[in-house]
């Protein structure tokens, strides 16, 4: 298990007025020390932008807490999923996205060195993340909740501890440990 997130760059899309047309955006790196670095930020990852589970539950749980999670001393929440800028973008509009920002992940670069490269062969979706969630500090990994029975060609998409309201329960109650 890792102590530390991949140093990776990702490939993102951002809005830029002087563009100009119905598409004013452009490509920019982000890499981990951009999101991470002299954070304290929480991610889940998910196996795809517009299924069901991560459509339903995963992502708007996480924009639902998100001021909870700003309350707690979060800088940002992130959700990773190996697709693409324009999927992840698409995603976002039809999920009514404001506040979780939505990381691609490609070519699962990030995902691979995370260790949580999972072959999805069986549902046709090829190489994808497990589904995991974690708080990261400053680039290291404090906590990671990773569903059960990890593996390729999983038969099933556990979503048990991944989700928004085991980490805000996890992080409200080390903030209590540590007032006391």
């Amino acid at each position: 298990m890792r102590n530390t997130v991949p140093n990776v760059t990702f490939k993102t899309r951002v809005r830029d007025e002087s563009i100009g047309g119905d598409n004013p955006f452009d490509w920019k790196d982000v890499t981990t020390d951009d999101l991470f670095k002299g954070k304290k930020v929480v991610v889940f990852s998910l196996p795809g932008a517009f299924t069901p589970t991560c459509s339903t539950s995963h992502l708007p749980r996480y924009e639902a807490l998100y001021e909870d999670f700003k309350a707690q001393g979060v800088d940002e929440v992130i959700c990773v999923s190996v697709n693409d800028a324009f999927v992840m973008y698409k995603w976002g509009v039809d999920q009514g996205r404001k506040n979780v920002f939505l990381l691609p992940d490609g070519s699962g670069h990030f995902t691979r060195q995370m260790g949580m490269l999972v072959d999805k062969d069986n549902l046709g979706f090829g190489y994808r993340s497990w589904r995991y969630s974690m708080l990261v500090d400053d680039c290291n990994i404090e906590k990671m909740f990773i569903e059960p029975d990890f593996g390729d060609n999983c038969p099933t998409d556990p979503f048990e501890v991944s989700d928004a309201d085991t980490m805000l329960a996890y992080i409200k109650g080390n903030a209590d440990s540590k007032v006391a």
